[in-house]
């Protein structure tokens, strides 16, 4: 059935239109091309958008929440749900109009947009952005913006002022986010000059995030105990109910990227059913045969990696090339939370940069190799017509945003440092815990 007449069928049988209005509207939905609104992308891409809000909220909130100790657990949520309101508010303010605007001086165009957009000015319902109404892709690109803030949290929780957190996230957004987001997919530097594929964030949502993540765990320094003190999650139930969130969320994440239920849309879908399925296994398996059982974590951990890998990649690749990212993104990301968080001597409280970030650049170098038609894949991007180079563009794309974030963070962090007496909060603090000690507030009051 063709999806105008399915659509047809649906206004019907639900009583939402008479016969002649149904068609009108279905007839519209089908045309689907650029310069006309479709219904059908329209209304896929604002599912797409609630399903990566819920990815954030509740997902990561409680993916995070139930792996820190019961007396950080309500700050936990309580940055994912500022965290994600200040990106949306600074998404509507300036980040839309910068990211997906064209400057009108081709050198700053490389970097970032114009503020043609401000505060979403002289945006109608009419305004169309290809067949989708503007403000749908306004939103579902936020949804983005709001994600990429929440990952950041889980490396210095328990331990960093929420204040000092406001302010790093305000200037990591307007100077690393939008200048990435604008570079990738905004027709930027590393889209114009490097061709590198990122379908839905490797290196914009994951590899940013991770590196900030990174930095701030530095600044703010191990907790009091760390390396001696058990820290064990105090709800692994809740981190499976919010791993699982984040899966479910995922399909909007991955699959709308296409902004079509088309069968683009549906590789994307499937590869996110298969990659992080065979990341879950192989982190299980490798860590029951390393560390002699296979735990809940393990496979919540495993899964997310494999989501994280499949990112970018998962409209290039065939189900093989997914198995294989899948496969790896469990292996890698097992020794980035263990092998590689020694070597760097940090306290990544929640494991952000050992499954983001390794996660992310294993994905975004993959998807160079996988994407090759010789691998099933569908193809090179325009302008390269190898593997070589089309990993040299992905190579250079992760460099480009290791960079680019790692020294917005620095400067962040130093800045908050200075602005806020420390990013970190007093030991007293810290050993009471930031529920209540900087919420007054308790996760839970037992009677």
């Amino acid at each position: 059935m063709r999806r105008g007449s399915l659509l047809t069928f649906l206004l019907l049988m639900t009583g939402a239109m008479d016969i002649a209005g149904a068609e009108e509207l279905a007839e519209a939905a089908e045309t689907g091309a650029a310069g006309q609104l479709s219904l059908v992308d329209n209304c896929f891409v604002m599912i797409c958008a609630a399903l990566v809000i819920l990815m954030s909220v509740p997902g990561i909130a409680l993916f995070y929440g139930g792996l820190v100790r019961v007396k950080n657990m309500l700050s936990l949520l309580t940055q994912t749900a500022m965290a994600f309101s200040l990106m949306f508010v600074l998404w509507a303010l300036f980040g839309y109009s910068l990211s997906f605007g064209t400057n009108g001086s081709e050198f700053l165009n490389n970097f970032v947009g114009n503020f043609d957009k401000f505060m979403m000015m002289g945006v109608l319902p009419d305004n169309l952005n290809g067949t989708l109404s503007d403000f749908t892709f306004f939103s579902f690109q936020g949804a983005f913006a709001g994600i990429t803030a929440c990952l950041i949290l889980g490396s210095f929780a328990e331990r960093i002022k929420f204040s000092a957190l406001i302010f790093v996230l305000v200037f990591w957004f307007a100077l690393s986010y939008i200048p990435l987001c604008h570079m990738v997919w905004g027709g930027g530097y590393v889209d114009s000059a490097w061709h590198a594929w990122d379908f839905a964030g490797g290196t914009v949502v994951h590899i940013n995030a991770a590196v900030c993540a990174l930095v701030g765990a530095y600044f703010s320094g191990n907790r009091i105990g760390f390396g001696r003190e058990r820290m064990a999650p105090h709800s692994l139930v809740m981190t499976m109910i919010g791993a699982s969130l984040l899966w479910v969320g995922w399909f909007g994440f991955n699959a709308g990227s296409e902004l079509s239920p088309d069968g683009v849309a549906a590789l994307a879908f499937a590869n996110t059913c298969v990659a992080p399925a065979a990341a879950a296994l192989s982190w299980l398996f490798l860590e029951w045969i390393f560390q002699g059982k296979p735990s809940l974590l393990g496979i919540c951990s495993g899964a997310v990696a494999g989501l994280v890998a499949i990112t970018p990649a998962c409209a290039f690749v065939s189900i093989g090339g997914a198995l294989i990212i899948g496969l790896t993104a469990g292996a890698v990301c097992l020794w980035g939370v263990h092998g590689l968080k020694k070597l760097l001597r940090v306290d990544d409280s929640l494991d952000v940069f050992g499954v983001h970030g390794v996660g992310g650049i294993a994905g975004a170098l993959l998807t160079g190799i996988l994407c090759s038609p010789d691998f099933g894949g569908t193809g090179f991007k325009e302008g390269w017509d190898s593997i070589g180079g089309q990993f040299a563009g992905q190579l250079v794309s992760v460099i480009i945003t290791i960079v680019v974030s790692g020294v917005v963070s620095v400067i962040g962090f130093l800045i908050a440092d200075k602005l806020f007496h420390g990013v970190r909060v007093s030991q007293d603090e810290e050993r009471e815990g930031l529920d209540l000690s900087w919420h007054g507030e308790r996760a839970y009051n037992l009677i």
